[in-house]
């Protein structure tokens, strides 16, 4: 089962995205913490976080990325889902 938000706009690196440094770097990063990917999906789609408040809180973290393998930091989620504040 394959889950899709991409909103309005579907955001993809073409194929000399894979030239960039940073890309190499978050690369080498992964694949020396043991990471090991699939050749499933689209590849060149760009992922994001987001947290999204209750309410009216409205948007508490937006993290998109800007190449591939540009994560966002787990503090700043927590950080963010710890500022949700229940509907009374």
């Amino acid at each position: 089962m394959c889950h899709h938000f991409y909103g309005p706009l579907q955001r993809k690196m073409g194929g000399l995205g894979f030239i960039r440094q940073g890309v190499w770097q978050n690369f080498m990063r992964a694949w020396k913490a043991g990471y090991q990917g699939n050749m499933l999906g689209e590849g060149f789609v760009l992922g994001g976080v987001f947290v999204i408040g209750a309410g009216n809180q409205g948007i508490l973290l937006e993290h998109r990325e800007k190449e591939f393998g540009n994560k966002v930091e787990n503090e700043d989620v927590l950080e963010a889902v710890n500022r949700i504040v229940p509907v009374q």
